[in-house]
């Protein structure tokens, strides 16, 4: 298999998306797998560092409205909820938010199977001469 360009890097369409019917609520959300960035920003925001600069806590605060609101999207893939509108969207049903965010957890690879999984891959061993110091 050829080696990829950055340009053909960056021109794949490689985020998953899914319609998702949410009956509560009347209608389909539509869930897309969060970017590396959106994924590292989900995750930071869930660690709550101490002064010393080390992790301190897990803050598990609004974090199924936090990973939803990265991952809900409309028909243009544009984000419906901003950041700031977190707690607004925390305010719905906490059923609904697990089906959800079960979804969007999937699509991002944030399920501890996808974790265990990509670690076994990346634990193969370097093929070929490495010009890298």
């Amino acid at each position: 298999m050829a080696l990829l360009t950055k340009t053909q890097i960056d021109s794949a369409d490689d985020r998953k998306w899914e319609d998702v019917d949410v009956p509560e609520w009347g209608g389909e959300v539509r869930i897309l797998g969060m970017s590396g960035t959106e994924r590292n920003a989900y995750q930071s925001s869930l660690v709550v560092m101490g002064t010393n600069g080390a992790p301190q806590r897990v803050n598990l605060t609004d974090q199924l409205a936090k990973l939803l609101s990265k991952s809900m999207v409309d028909e243009n893939f544009e984000r419906l909820y901003t950041d700031r509108e977190v707690k607004e969207l925390g305010k719905k049903n906490g059923a609904v938010l697990e089906r959800l965010s079960a979804v969007a957890q999937r699509l991002s690879g944030l399920r501890k199977e996808d974790v265990e999984a990509a670690a076994g891959k990346s634990a193969a061993a370097q093929s070929g001469a490495s010009t890298s110091d």
